[in-house]
Protein backbone atom coordinates (compact mmCIF):
# COMPACT_ATOMS: atom_id res chain seq x y z
CA UNK A 1 0.00 0.00 0.00
CA UNK A 2 1.80 3.47 -0.86
CA UNK A 3 -0.63 6.58 -0.41
CA UNK A 4 0.24 9.81 -1.93
CA UNK A 5 1.35 12.90 -0.16
CA UNK A 6 -2.14 14.15 0.16
CA UNK A 7 -3.49 10.86 1.20
CA UNK A 8 -0.59 11.09 4.03
CA UNK A 9 -1.75 14.30 4.90
CA UNK A 10 -5.48 13.80 5.20
CA UNK A 11 -4.88 10.47 7.54
CA UNK A 12 -2.79 12.49 9.77
CA UNK A 13 -5.54 15.47 9.97
CA UNK A 14 -7.78 12.76 10.80
CA UNK A 15 -5.77 11.13 13.78
CA UNK A 16 -4.65 14.61 14.61
CA UNK A 17 -8.41 15.57 15.08
CA UNK A 18 -9.41 12.33 16.68
CA UNK A 19 -6.28 12.69 19.39
CA UNK A 20 -7.31 15.97 20.11
CA UNK A 21 -11.01 15.59 20.26
CA UNK A 22 -10.69 12.27 23.20
CA UNK A 23 -7.51 14.09 25.05
CA UNK A 24 -9.68 17.15 25.84
CA UNK A 25 -11.68 15.16 28.19
CA UNK A 26 -9.16 12.44 29.33
CA UNK A 27 -11.14 10.80 31.87
CA UNK A 28 -14.72 11.84 30.32
CA UNK A 29 -17.32 8.87 28.94
CA UNK A 30 -15.34 9.64 25.46
CA UNK A 31 -11.90 7.83 25.99
CA UNK A 32 -8.90 9.25 24.71
CA UNK A 33 -7.91 7.77 21.87
CA UNK A 34 -3.81 9.23 22.08
CA UNK A 35 -2.43 5.40 22.00
CA UNK A 36 -4.55 4.25 19.60
CA UNK A 37 -3.75 7.49 17.42
CA UNK A 38 -0.29 6.43 17.47
CA UNK A 39 0.01 3.08 16.31
CA UNK A 40 -2.49 3.55 13.15
CA UNK A 41 0.06 6.72 12.62
CA UNK A 42 2.78 4.10 12.72
CA UNK A 43 0.97 2.05 10.54
CA UNK A 44 0.10 4.61 7.77
CA UNK A 45 2.70 7.15 8.04
CA UNK A 46 5.62 4.90 8.92
CA UNK A 47 7.94 6.67 6.07
CA UNK A 48 6.44 10.23 7.57
CA UNK A 49 7.61 9.62 10.87
CA UNK A 50 10.20 12.54 11.18
CA UNK A 51 7.48 15.13 11.05
CA UNK A 52 4.27 13.68 12.06
CA UNK A 53 5.27 11.92 15.16
CA UNK A 54 6.94 14.76 16.39
CA UNK A 55 3.68 16.47 15.25
CA UNK A 56 1.14 14.48 17.40
CA UNK A 57 3.11 15.15 20.20
CA UNK A 58 3.29 18.96 19.92
CA UNK A 59 -0.55 18.30 19.53
CA UNK A 60 -0.40 15.99 22.37
CA UNK A 61 0.98 18.58 24.68
CA UNK A 62 -0.80 21.52 23.29
CA UNK A 63 -4.17 19.97 23.89
CA UNK A 64 -2.66 18.70 28.27
CA UNK A 65 -1.33 22.48 28.46
CA UNK A 66 -4.52 24.35 27.26
CA UNK A 67 -6.64 21.91 28.90
CA UNK A 68 -4.71 22.28 32.42
CA UNK A 69 -4.39 26.18 31.98
CA UNK A 70 -7.95 26.33 30.74
CA UNK A 71 -8.99 25.14 34.49
CA UNK A 72 -6.79 27.66 35.73
CA UNK A 73 -3.99 25.71 37.12
CA UNK A 74 -0.54 26.07 36.88
CA UNK A 75 0.50 23.50 34.19
CA UNK A 76 4.33 22.51 35.75
CA UNK A 77 2.55 22.12 38.99
CA UNK A 78 -0.48 19.71 37.64
CA UNK A 79 -0.84 16.20 38.80
CA UNK A 80 -0.08 14.33 35.79
CA UNK A 81 2.56 16.98 34.68
CA UNK A 82 5.94 15.42 36.99
CA UNK A 83 9.53 14.74 35.48
CA UNK A 84 7.35 11.19 34.34
CA UNK A 85 5.47 13.49 32.21
CA UNK A 86 8.68 13.51 29.27
CA UNK A 87 8.71 9.48 29.65
CA UNK A 88 5.52 9.72 27.22
CA UNK A 89 7.96 10.06 24.42
CA UNK A 90 9.22 6.90 24.57
CA UNK A 91 5.61 5.36 25.73
CA UNK A 92 3.75 7.09 22.80
CA UNK A 93 7.15 5.39 20.49
CA UNK A 94 6.40 2.16 21.74
CA UNK A 95 2.58 2.42 20.32
CA UNK A 96 4.06 3.77 16.61
CA UNK A 97 6.78 1.36 16.23
CA UNK A 98 4.17 -1.31 17.23
CA UNK A 99 1.93 0.48 13.96
CA UNK A 100 4.94 0.40 11.85
CA UNK A 101 5.82 -2.80 12.32
CA UNK A 102 2.56 -3.92 11.50
CA UNK A 103 2.39 -2.09 8.62
CA UNK A 104 6.16 -3.37 7.48
CA UNK A 105 5.16 -7.19 7.77
CA UNK A 106 1.37 -7.12 6.76
CA UNK A 107 1.32 -9.27 3.41
CA UNK A 108 -2.17 -8.61 3.07
CA UNK A 109 -3.80 -12.11 4.10
CA UNK A 110 -6.48 -11.09 6.42
CA UNK A 111 -6.13 -14.07 9.05
CA UNK A 112 -2.39 -13.47 9.30
CA UNK A 113 -3.25 -10.05 9.15
CA UNK A 114 -5.45 -10.36 12.31
CA UNK A 115 -3.45 -12.29 14.43
CA UNK A 116 0.02 -9.71 13.77
CA UNK A 117 -2.93 -6.67 14.33
CA UNK A 118 -3.25 -8.46 17.68
CA UNK A 119 0.02 -9.78 18.82
CA UNK A 120 1.63 -5.53 17.36
CA UNK A 121 -1.35 -4.01 19.77
CA UNK A 122 -1.02 -6.36 22.66
CA UNK A 123 3.18 -5.92 22.74
CA UNK A 124 2.93 -2.22 21.85
CA UNK A 125 0.03 -1.24 24.47
CA UNK A 126 1.93 -2.64 26.95
CA UNK A 127 5.13 -1.70 26.41
CA UNK A 128 3.66 1.86 26.52
CA UNK A 129 1.61 1.26 29.44
CA UNK A 130 4.67 -0.03 31.42
CA UNK A 131 6.76 3.23 30.41
CA UNK A 132 3.70 5.64 30.87
CA UNK A 133 2.75 3.74 34.47
CA UNK A 134 6.26 2.98 35.56
CA UNK A 135 7.58 6.16 35.03
CA UNK A 136 4.86 8.00 37.16
CA UNK A 137 4.84 5.38 39.61
CA UNK A 138 8.17 5.96 39.84
CA UNK A 139 9.08 9.52 39.40
CA UNK A 140 5.79 11.04 40.61
CA UNK A 141 5.88 13.01 43.32
CA UNK A 142 1.95 12.08 43.75
CA UNK A 143 2.89 8.65 45.19
CA UNK A 144 3.59 8.61 48.31
CA UNK A 145 5.30 5.40 49.17
CA UNK A 146 6.88 3.04 46.28
CA UNK A 147 7.10 -0.55 46.73
CA UNK A 148 7.73 -3.31 43.15
CA UNK A 149 4.85 -4.67 44.83
CA UNK A 150 2.84 -1.44 44.99
CA UNK A 151 3.61 -0.68 41.40
CA UNK A 152 2.53 -4.37 40.24
CA UNK A 153 -0.50 -3.60 42.38
CA UNK A 154 -1.06 -0.05 40.82
CA UNK A 155 -0.52 -1.63 37.12
CA UNK A 156 -3.04 -4.36 37.89
CA UNK A 157 -5.68 -1.26 38.47
CA UNK A 158 -5.08 0.73 35.39
CA UNK A 159 -3.64 -2.24 32.84
CA UNK A 160 -6.64 -3.35 31.10
CA UNK A 161 -8.68 -0.34 31.22
CA UNK A 162 -6.47 1.33 28.75
CA UNK A 163 -5.75 -1.82 26.78
CA UNK A 164 -9.92 -2.06 26.40
CA UNK A 165 -9.55 1.53 25.10
CA UNK A 166 -6.58 1.04 22.80
CA UNK A 167 -8.03 -2.10 20.91
CA UNK A 168 -11.44 -0.69 20.87
CA UNK A 169 -10.51 2.54 18.92
CA UNK A 170 -7.68 0.22 17.06
CA UNK A 171 -10.49 -1.94 15.62
CA UNK A 172 -12.75 0.92 14.65
CA UNK A 173 -9.84 2.26 12.14
CA UNK A 174 -9.44 -1.56 11.72
CA UNK A 175 -13.18 -1.71 9.92
CA UNK A 176 -12.69 1.50 8.64
CA UNK A 177 -9.74 0.76 6.85
CA UNK A 178 -11.56 -2.44 5.87
CA UNK A 179 -14.06 -0.42 4.36
CA UNK A 180 -12.75 1.89 2.61
CA UNK A 181 -10.24 -0.59 0.80
CA UNK A 182 -13.13 -2.36 -0.23
CA UNK A 183 -14.78 0.54 -1.91
CA UNK A 184 -11.34 1.84 -3.80
CA UNK A 185 -11.57 -1.81 -5.09
CA UNK A 186 -14.90 -1.94 -6.09
CA UNK A 187 -14.48 1.49 -7.28
CA UNK A 188 -11.18 0.70 -9.50
CA UNK A 189 -12.63 -2.24 -10.29
CA UNK A 190 -16.06 -0.80 -11.92
CA UNK A 191 -13.69 1.88 -14.05
CA UNK A 192 -11.81 -0.98 -15.89
CA UNK A 193 -14.97 -2.71 -16.81
CA UNK A 194 -16.37 0.76 -18.13
CA UNK A 195 -12.88 1.24 -19.99
CA UNK A 196 -13.17 -1.73 -21.40
CA UNK A 197 -16.67 -1.16 -22.92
Amino acid sequence: MTLSATQRAFIFLILALVMAGTRINHFAAIPDASWAVFFVAGFYLRGSWRWAFALLIAIAVLVDLLVITGQGLNFWQHYCVSPAYWFLLAAYGAMWAGGAFLRKFHTGSAAQGLGLLAACLLVSASVCFVISNGSFYWLSSQVATRSFAGWVENMGHWYFGYLRTSVMYVLLATGLHLVVSQFLRTRSGAAQISGRG
